[in-house]
């Protein structure tokens, strides 16, 4: 890598590991617990933010009666519980390559979730990826969920790096506006179990990380 101090931000769900569906079910579960009726497009709008934001939103909508604190809690319990029950969670293929290889070329890489940092913890320990993340951020560290670029603002200033020289690796709509908002660099990779997220705005879509290389995403920031 050239001389600058660059900062690669992995989105976890969706982009290191293959977790929307279990997520969908989870969220189906309790929407079913609720008595409440959500299309699978409105579903699938929530991808990418945060678990406070979504609750927040369909309480209002639904006139739901219990609080946002306690819905959340029981999401990440019932989660929680899936994900350890789940024996076929792995990187999302290639993408563990690449971040050895960011790694191993001097990038600076950071995490930055809607997940809470529970779940987190567990998944990149599980994978055992935690260690080639300088800094985290979860959903927890900010007020605002994407698409709001609060997570990705906080992200650059604990790893004292300015936006231009960010770069954002996501696979929602809500992700890539939220890095765009930040005045980031984004690569948009189009998970199919996503759902048909909107990434149009990114500024390069990939369809696997086989096709992305450490001077790909060095070329990107500096064009």
């Amino acid at each position: 890598m050239k001389n600058m101090r660059c900062l690669v931000i992995f989105d976890m769900d969706g982009v290191i590991i293959d977790s929307e569906p279990l997520h969908l079910s989870c969220e189906k579960e309790i929407f079913e617990l609720l008595g409440i009726s959500i299309s699978k497009e409105q579903h699938l709008s929530f991808v990418g933010t945060t678990n406070k934001s979504m609750w927040e939103q369909l309480k209002k909508i639904y006139n739901i009666p219990q609080s946002v604190t306690v819905l959340v809690k029981q999401q990440q319990s019932i989660y929680l519980e899936l994900l350890k029950k789940d024996k076929t969670i792995n990187p999302i293929p290639y993408v563990e390559t690449l971040i050895k290889s960011l790694h191993e070329n001097g990038y600076i890489l950071g995490l930055a979730s809607s997940s809470p940092h529970s779940q987190i913890d567990y998944i990149l320990d599980r994978l055992n990826l935690k260690p080639f993340f300088r800094n985290i951020i979860s959903g927890d560290d900010v007020k605002n969920g994407k698409p709001n670029p609060g997570i990705f603002q906080k992200i650059s200033a604990v790893s004292r790096i300015s936006p231009e020289n960010c770069i954002v690796i996501e696979d929602s709509f809500n992700g890539v506006i939220a890095a765009k908002n930040a005045g980031m660099k984004c690569i948009g990779f189009k998970n199919p179990n996503s759902g048909n997220q909107d990434l149009g705005n990114a500024d390069l879509i990939i369809n696997s990380f086989s096709e992305l290389t450490p001077n790909m995403i060095y070329r990107l920031l500096i064009e």
